[in-house]
């Protein structure tokens, strides 16, 4: 037996060794980052808690407990049980058995009476069942993705299993201590788009996102091409001399296509191993990523994948929520931790080693007021260097106060409507989108001043985007997560109406808001809605978010008396844009300058090092300045393909 394998062996019998006789342990094995007990009397560890909760701090590993495929109650057995032990008000919509993992998934709209005061209903279906229930939202708006991903993960469960237990045997591979450290930028570095990092150490090759430049993506293309522009929509994995057999791990910091539209393309190419995100990452992901594929078919394009390299990139990922310390290899440790950018977003904490180093990367993060999420955290255990997106990091880059900015665009609105137009607003159908409208939701009702007598219509991804965030309302402001679970969902909100038939035919009804997808004009919704409004200077188009520089929303933005888009037939026709034209700051999911300088100035403990990406070339530069300076450590702005050595 090799010193590898009796290391496992020892590990897994000592865990056996520390629970009690008559509980009946019959084994232990790694699951994923976790690991997995079966025994024959599970009720007596849900009894007496404080056995795996000491063993798992014993051995630092978060521990399962299931109990023994025999044990298990035939499920329209254990089916009927529940239904007795869970209350009718949970309003439990699916169960699910999973005889694999030994668990029962439940899928409710009011999950805490499913678990009870202190657990006591989910114990009770432990001691009564041997099932182990694992307790899903049911959202509060139907969501076809959800539903879709949570039957798919239930249907692949057996392939889950095997994947999982592959993972786990190659995560506690014990490894000699790294002689090196360091991190390759990809993409994103210097510029907005194809976000990617490579860290690794001479054991260790992790992805920390991998994303496409937004344009691009949009018009499908092949990664494989020599042509330089479409080349620049792409991270440069090629460059980083890496295959995709030596990536160990992918991390996601969050779900826009920036920072994930690349991962299929991976697995379509073979990769096989894990993808760390946290729950709403995931099921956004699902819903970016399919729509890429239906819009990029629908324009002509080819895209980079298919349907069935999303869904396999799908049952390769493993879910984490934040604060959860969790071993991607031997040798690093994962935590995700808020970033305030949209739902699930996550900075994240690389702890490498045994305390050699310390990384924190923002991904893209928020440090300033918003009504849908917290600002971002600013306390991890250590910081030896920092990765911070520099989006607005710009010495002028300071956006108007946030209720400044509520009151200018409803001001707006208000004026476009009271003058005949109709108003289009084009966001992203994840975060932005969900901001809007609760800043509508907040003025047009009540006593404000600022109702309007005209629908305001919510059409493409918007609808389903807001659905998920009904699934996971512990990740909102608290106030937003109480009206949620309270069933008082502002995304449900009587002055939001969906769009429904032709466009044309709505926008043939007066006056109106229009909530459309598409933040950049680079496709979705809003694209179809600027054609028909753009001709009439009584309309208005309101920007709210970023816009790269080679979008369509920028050109617009600017001014450009031209534009170039297709007509229904896929004919390339040109629009002279005479609508009204206005940009409102202080919308945006990303910080500002003082938000970003703020952020780092927080920061328990202070960073040694400090490297700036996600922004255009002056605006990295600019922040990376002005943080060194502030903070005397080193700072620069790296630009792709440059190396970072820290040991």
């Amino acid at each position: 037996m090799t010193e590898q394998k009796q290391e496992d062996v020892d590990l897994l019998e000592n865990i056996g060794k520390m629970i009690p006789p008559q509980v009946g342990f019959i084994k232990a094995a790694y699951e994923g980052p976790d690991i997995a007990i079966y025994v024959g009397n599970i009720s007596l560890l849900y009894t007496d808690e404080s056995v795996i909760r000491n063993i798992s701090a014993t051995v630092k590993k978060k521990l399962i407990v299931r109990s023994d495929t025999s044990k298990l109650m035939a499920p329209d057995k254990a089916l009927d049980i529940i239904k007795t032990i869970v209350p009718a008000e949970a309003v439990v919509s699916n169960v699910n058995f999973i005889s694999e993992f030994g668990e029962v998934y439940i899928e409710a709209l009011k999950p805490g009476l499913v678990i009870g005061k202190n657990g006591a209903t989910l114990k009770s279906i432990v001691i009564e069942t041997n099932w182990v229930p694992k307790v899903l939202r049911t959202p509060t708006m139907n969501s076809d993705v959800i539903k879709g991903v949570r039957q798919m993960i239930v249907k692949e469960s057996a392939f889950r299993k095997k994947f999982l237990t592959a993972v786990g045997k190659k995560i506690n591979t014990p490894i000699m201590k790294s002689e090196w450290i360091r991190a390759t930028a990809l993409g994103g570095f210097k510029e907005v788009g194809r976000s990617s990092m490579l860290l690794e150490t001479n054991h260790s090759k992790i992805i920390i996102d991998c994303g496409v430049s937004p344009e691009p993506s949009v018009r499908g293309g092949d990664a494989n091409k020599n042509d330089t522009d479409e080349n620049k929509a792409f991270p440069y994995l090629d460059s980083a001399n890496v295959t995709i057999n030596d990536i160990d791990a992918i991390i996601l910091t969050h779900a826009h296509m920036d920072h994930i539209g690349f991962v299929p393309y991976l697995f379509k190419f073979g990769y096989e191993g894990p993808v760390y995100c946290t729950p709403p990452t995931r099921d956004l992901a699902a819903l970016l990523l399919f729509d890429y594929i239906k819009l990029v078919q629908r324009s002509g394009g080819t895209p980079l994948y298919d349907e069935k390299d999303v869904r396999k990139m799908l049952v390769h990922m493993i879910t984490r929520d934040y604060g959860e310390v969790t071993n991607v290899t031997d040798e690093i440790k994962l935590t995700f931790h808020n970033a305030g950018h949209i739902l699930g977003s996550s900075t994240l904490h690389l702890h490498i080693g045994e305390g050699t180093y310390n990384i924190v990367h923002t991904g893209d993060m928020k440090y300033g007021f918003t009504k849908l999420l917290d600002m971002a955290d600013t306390k991890y255990p250590r910081i030896d260097s920092l990765f911070i997106e520099s989006t607005y990091g710009g010495n002028n880059d300071i956006t108007a106060r946030r209720q400044d900015a509520e009151i200018n665009i409803m001001n707006s609105i208000k004026r476009t409507i009271q003058g005949g137009g109709k108003v289009l607003i084009p966001l992203f159908a994840v975060g932005r989108s969900q901001e809007l409208m609760l800043v509508m939701e907040s003025y047009l009702t009540g006593n404000s001043d600022f109702k309007l007598d005209v629908p305001i219509y919510l059409d493409g991804m918007i609808l389903e985007a807001s659905a998920i965030h009904t699934a996971y309302p512990e990740y909102l402001k608290m106030n937003l997560e109480r009206r949620i679970l309270n069933n008082r969902s502002p995304f449900e909100s009587e002055i939001f109406e969906i769009a429904k038939g032709e466009r044309s035919e709505i926008l043939s009804r007066g006056p109106a808001v229009i909530l459309a997808s598409g933040g950049m004009l680079n496709g979705g919704a809003s694209v179809e809605y600027f054609k028909e409004l753009a001709p009439d200077a009584r309309n208005k188009i309101i920007f709210v978010g970023y816009n790269s520089a080679s979008s369509m929303g920028r050109r617009v933005q600017h001014g450009a008396s031209e534009i170039v888009l297709p007509d229904k037939e896929g004919k390339l026709v040109s629009i002279a844009p005479k609508l009204q034209v206005e940009t409102i700051d202080g919308f945006s999911g990303h910080s500002d300058r003082r938000q970003l300088v703020s952020f780092v100035e927080n920061l328990r403990p202070s960073p040694k090092k400090i490297f700036t990406m996600h922004g255009e070339e002056t605006k990295c530069e600019e922040l990376a300045r002005a943080l060194g300076n502030r903070m005397r450590v080193e700072s620069r702005a790296p630009m792709d393909l440059d190396t970072m050595r820290f040991k």
